[in-house]
């Protein structure tokens, strides 16, 4: 009787104690904390209710206005959530702990805060503020992104060197409380400007300083200090002027592959729009050239921190931060010292003009210069034109492979009808019946003309392919490599011959074919090493060796004795092919060319509306070659 009444007893306590188990461990608050943690990844709470940290009831309302002002800077991103285990549940309170993956630029900020929900009334309402998004945070923090920029990755010349280094400058601009005469400010930089050869435009100015603070600095241009110092006196005792001094990563000089290598600036608003959320204001970055094209490669990635500001004094609260990292370099082929000259050579050129030099045993571009008054148009590597006279060089070579020599005689008369098209010679000259070689020395039209039936309709095209013209590049930047007459009428056939009819070329593309003719083979030049071009065309074919060794003396009697004799006694064994092209149906408006190659160098010279090659192209092959020695 005794067992049987433990028993009993026994079993009313279990039956007791389950009574008591809904109230220490019903179903977790599954439900609402999955909603909650819903909305939160999508920014947006204000649907839902609340208790505040106090215990009283807190609206959507008044959550999603805390939510907003705390995240600050955050809020227009807002958080992964993963809950990380089930909720602990004890009476009428629930815990659980959230892990936050919240995207801060190119990192991601995270940490584990807790959630916390009350039963009320038979209803789980999650806890609600500011220590919910954040441990930390405090009702009246706001959070702040501070970015810093990762350091720029270098483009490096042929050597691995810096192409950009930093530089003095001084940043000119005004102070509006300190002008006394506006016009006199605006007279004095225009003067200043003009002085120092630099293109500025100051004509709004007057308005830029209604519009500014009395303390403002209004900004104008900043100049290499070497270009500042001849006009410092001038600016620097004009009323309202200031100036700042500071380093900028800049190239040898202003000129210096400035096309090619391209510049950098402020992000644009435009770039924002195309690149929505990669950029904010204040970010430099690639604006033209080979540092737009890089860009990618070369943006370092930025570092940020998410901080809470304090007053004046006190420290700032550090929530997170990464640090920033330096972007790739771009490696080029060029050489300083090439360069230099090159734009040297270009200086004086008040027309559009370039220069480009090859080095022939690496195949590597050493030199890609576009005179002053290229702007920042990079014609060396893009131009589209006519090469003229200079294309007799390919004429010559189709026709040496097919049996002729330097001594097989070819007529040069004033004048050629082919299909009732008339060409002439410059300044109506006729050689006679005269060898080949003298025909290209003297550069006679009529006589390349005649040329043209020896030839196959398409077979200039493919001499041309041979020296890689028309061919495909990939030098890991644009560039235009040429388009040949092929298959024309018998008259545009002779007009090609000579390199005009629908020939068209680019400098970069001629001191390439130079440089195959030079080494014997035609190889695609480099320029971009790194990151490597993905589709560099194939080696062309090895040149006929007789025909090549009859092209090469021709080439050097075009300088000894022919159209480029003005260099004759430059040192070294240069050689090449002159070309004054006719690009409209004026005959005196023609562009001057020269191409060849002297030792390890292939070069191409172009002025646009130059004139006879020997009065602007021949002259700056020879200061370059001066310059390099």
């Amino acid at each position: 009787m005794a067992v049987s009444i433990r028993r009993v007893t026994a079993l009313v306590a279990a039956v007791a104690l389950l009574g008591t188990l809904p109230a220490c461990s019903s179903k977790p608050p599954d439900d609402s904390l999955k909603t909650f943690l819903g909305a939160w990844e999508q920014g947006n709470i204000g649907g839902l209710k609340f208790l505040g940290q106090d215990g009283k009831a807190l609206s959507g309302d008044a959550a999603q206005k805390l939510w907003t002002t705390v995240a600050g800077d955050l809020a227009a991103h807002p958080p992964k959530l993963t809950l990380k285990g089930a909720p602990v549940v004890k009476d009428d309170n629930s815990s659980a702990v959230v892990h936050v993956a919240w995207p801060v630029a190119d990192s991601t900020w995270e940490y584990d805060t807790t959630v916390d929900a009350k039963r009320v009334d038979k209803q789980w309402t999650v806890v609600f503020g500011a220590k919910t998004i954040n441990p930390k945070l405090e009702p009246t923090d706001k959070l702040a992104v501070r970015k810093t920029a990762g350091t720029r990755g270098s483009i490096l010349d042929g050597a691995g060197q810096p192409i950009v280094s930093s530089k003095p400058v001084v940043t000119v601009g005004v102070q509006p409380r300190s002008i006394t005469d506006i016009n006199i400010v605006v007279k004095n930089l225009t003067d200043a400007f003009k002085q120092a050869k630099v293109d500025v435009d100051v004509s709004g100015l007057p308005d830029k300083v209604k519009k500014a603070a009395p303390d403002a600095f209004v900004q104008i241009v900043t100049l290499r200090k070497e270009v500042f110092d001849p006009i410092a006196n001038k600016l620097n005792s004009t009323p309202g002027v200031i100036t700042r001094n500071s380093t900028q990563a800049l190239a040898p000089s202003a000129q210096f592959a400035r096309a090619l290598l391209g510049t950098t600036g402020e992000v644009t608003k435009e770039i924002m729009d195309k690149n929505p959320g990669k950029y904010q204001v204040g970010d430099v970055v690639g604006l033209a050239g080979l540092q737009q094209k890089y860009d990618g490669d070369l943006q370092g990635k930025s570092g940020v921190k998410v901080i809470v500001s304090m007053p004046q004094g006190t420290p700032d609260k550090e929530f997170f931060a990464s640090d920033p990292t330096t972007g790739t370099s771009v490696k080029l082929t060029l050489d300083v010292n090439m360069q230099n000259a090159a734009e040297q050579a270009l200086a004086g050129e008040t027309r559009r003009s370039a220069l480009v030099a090859i080095r022939i045993s690496d195949n590597k571009i050493v030199a890609v210069a576009n005179g002053p008054g290229a702007a920042a148009n990079n014609f060396a590597l893009v131009g589209q034109t006519p090469p003229g006279s200079m294309l007799k060089a390919v004429t010559a070579l189709a026709v040496l492979d097919k049996g002729m020599t330097g001594e097989s005689v070819v007529a040069c008369p004033k004048t050629l009808t082919v299909d009732g098209r008339t060409f002439k010679n410059s300044h109506d000259e006729e050689l006679g019946n005269v060898p080949l070689r003298t025909d290209f020395s003297k550069s006679c039209n009529t006589a390349f003309a005649s040329l043209a039936p020896q030839i196959a309709p398409d077979g200039l095209g493919k001499t041309a392919q041979s020296l890689g013209l028309g061919v495909q590049w990939d030098l890991g930047t644009d560039v235009f490599s040429g388009k040949i007459s092929v298959n024309g009428s018998k008259a545009e056939q002779a007009a090609a011959a000579f390199g005009q009819g629908t020939n068209l070329v680019s400098p970069v593309i001629m001191a390439a074919a130079a440089a195959g003719i030079a080494r014997g083979q035609w190889k695609q030049p480099q320029l971009v090493l790194e990151p490597a071009p993905k589709s560099p065309a194939a080696d062309g074919p090895q040149l006929n060796q007789a025909s090549v060794d009859a092209l090469r003396q021709m080439m050097r009697e075009v300088v000894t004795e022919g159209t480029a004799s003005q260099l004759k006694n430059l040192p070294g064994d240069l050689r090449g092919k002159t070309g004054t092209a006719e690009y409209d149906n004026d005959p005196a408006h023609t562009h001057s060319w020269f191409m060849g190659y002297r030792g390890d160098i292939a070069f191409c010279v172009f002025v646009e509306n130059g004139g006879a090659s020997t009065a602007a192209a021949v002259p700056i092959a020879g200061k370059f070659f001066q310059t390099v020695g």
